[in-house]
This record gives structure tokens, sequence and C-alpha cells, in this order.
């Protein structure tokens, strides 16, 4: 655990909230956001991430800077699967491309509540209990299994329990209404599908969160180091998601340096538990390693997509200029990429949540 002082807490509770709100304040109004102005506020994102990293490199020591990174950069590129997630669902519920940003806003508030509540008691839990990163090696050993047979792309958002909570505890109505998340019909209030959307965006994070927290938490078990690199990962997905929106499918072998990754992280989890329960016999794999061997597999991984594209890959429209129909109105205005819906329905409709 490292003598992270008060004041950066604060800087780091003032930056995240400020940028917020000027994000906020910046898409006031819905728009569609195309690639240049989402790769703007990439740079922006990440400019920050990596400009806090240093202040925690002079701040907090050497080591504290390096598990900063290391964690930031490792929960960045185990996001991406997200951003697939994201896709999908946007893909199921026919999102006009105008709301989603707001949709993901309240994702990412969401997100960053429940991170800390997760990665809070995941710390708690490995300072007591060593035993446990067994169990979390274990879990993310089954992830990589997953990926690697091409199971983790079962997630439906039409039978997420989140969703079906909210149409257990309010009515839900089929059409959308504009940027609204709530409507009167015949004097009662009802959700609109967009409501939904958020939900399910809610519960793909707390998947995702299964291997997440504990592959940062081989990383580092030092409260602010973890939460703070996740949280400036998590602020930055929304960008992501709009500058590359049309370009996932290109990056078909990333899925195998996620696992890649994931496989090293449950390895790393292991030793560390070894090392700590026999008294240092077993040796710990330095954070510094640990980094390098994060961006040598994905830099490797992104290289071998572009070199290697995939058979009969057919070029995906940018998200600002693709064409699919919007369920509220006659402009071509949904999610992109689009989905097929998992029952028949009415094209360009959202699917029937009541």
């Amino acid at each position: 655990m490292y003598d992270v002082p008060l004041w950066l807490w604060l800087v780091f509770a003032v930056t995240v909230l400020v940028s917020l709100a000027v994000d906020l304040l910046a898409h006031r109004e819905a728009h569609v956001i195309g690639f240049r102005e989402a790769a703007g506020w990439s740079a922006v994102w990440v400019g920050l991430a990596i400009t806090f990293g240093a202040v925690v490199f002079l701040v907090v020591g050497a080591d504290a800077g390096v598990e900063y990174t290391t964690a930031w950069l490792l929960e960045k590129s185990l996001s991406v699967d997200n951003l697939f997630v994201f896709a999908l669902i946007f893909g199921y519920f026919r999102v006009p491309r105008a709301y989603q940003h707001r949709v993901l806003f309240l994702g990412v508030l969401g997100a960053l509540v429940f991170r800390g509540i997760f990665l809070a008691a995941g710390v708690a839990v490995v300072s007591r209990f060593t035993a446990v990163l067994f169990v979390f090696a274990a879990i993310l050993f089954y992830s990589t299994y997953k990926i690697l047979k091409g199971e983790d792309d079962s997630f439906d958002p039409g039978k997420s329990i989140a969703v079906r909570l909210l149409r257990k505890a309010i009515p839900v109505r089929d059409e959308y209404a504009g940027a609204h998340f709530f409507v009167k019909e015949a004097g009662r209030r009802v959700a609109t599908p967009l409501l939904a959307v958020v939900a399910a965006i809610e519960a793909a994070d707390l998947v995702f969160a299964v291997d997440s927290v504990p592959a940062v938490l081989a990383v580092s078990s030092d409260a602010f180091i973890v939460y703070t690199s996740n949280a400036f990962a998590i602020l930055g997905l929304r960008a992501l998601y709009f500058m590359l929106a049309g370009l996932l499918d290109r990056f078909h072998y990333l899925s195998v340096g996620l696992a890649i990754i994931l496989a090293f992280i449950g390895v790393k989890l292991i030793l560390q538990a070894s090392h700590k329960t026999i008294s240092g016999a077993v040796p710990e794999i330095p954070s510094l390693i640990s980094l390098a061997v994060i961006v040598i597999v994905l830099a490797t991984s992104v290289g071998i997509s572009v070199l290697r594209p995939p058979p009969d890959h057919a070029p995906v429209p940018p998200p600002d200029t693709a064409e699919h129909a919007d369920p509220i109105s006659d402009e071509n205005t949904s999610g992109d990429p689009p989905q097929p819906p998992s029952r028949p329905r009415d094209e360009g409709s959202p699917p029937d949540l009541r």
C-alpha cells in the first residue's frame, strides 16, 4: 500500500467531475458523433490519463507510476470487449446514433460507482485472504478459455437481468421519444426503450467486471492505483467506441491477444499468491515486465489484424455515414453497426419490451 496524500485523491476527484461536466456540456444537444470528434475526445481522455500517471510517478513514486500505467493499459485493452457489446446492444435496440452518447454517459457514471464498490471489496478481501488470488486466477483462465472457444459472444441484451427487472418495475413503451428516458402516457409514467438500453449497458459492465477486477488486482493491491487507473480507462470508453465503431471487426486477432493477456495475468496471480503463501520462495512477475508484455501483445495482435485482414471482409462505413433505419423517424440514424434481431419484428423498430 502506498502513502497517497489526501490532496492527490482530491485532485483525482475534481479532475473526474470537471471532465464529466465539460463532456456533458459539450454534448448537451443530441447529435451523431463523427470519427473526427470522437478521435479528438479520445486524445483528451488519453492525455488526462497519461498526465495523471506522470503526477502519480512524481508524487507517489516510480513503482506506483508503473503499476498505475500497467493497470490503466490493461483495463483499456480489456475494455475493447465492451465496445463489441455496446455495438450489439445498440444494434439490438435499434438506438438512434444521436442518442448513443447520452446512453453511454449514464453507463460510465454507473460503471464508476460499481467498479469502485467491486475494487474496494476486492482490495479488502485480497489483503486478508491471499488464497482468493487462486480463485481470481481460475476466473481469468476460464475467461481465456471462453474467448478462445468463441463463447464470449453469447450476450443477449434482451435477456439480461437488468432489462428483465426494469420490465417488472415499470412499463416500457415500444417507441423512442427523442432522448427522453420517461414519458407520460394515459396519465401514467412509462419508460422508453432508451432506459432499457442503459440497463443493458450497466448489466454488461457488471459482467465484464468479473474479468477486469481480478486482472487489475494482479497488478496492484493499492486502492488508489486500481481505482484511478480503472476510472480513467472507463472515462475514455465512449469516445473510443465512436472512433472505432466501424472498424471493430477488422481487429479480428485482438481477441486472441486479450486471451493471452488474461492467461498471463492469471499466471501472475498464481505466482503472486504462491510468493505470499510460501514466504517469498516463489518469484513474482515485476509490474514493469507485465507492462511490457501487455504492450507487446496488444501491438502484435493489432499489427497482425492489419496485415492479415479477415477473408471476405467487406468495408464497414464509418459511424457518421452508415445508413440504418431510425425507429422513430424516417431519417437513417439508428445503431451502428447493425445487428440482426433475436426474434422477428418490424424492421427499424426496437424490440418489444412489454
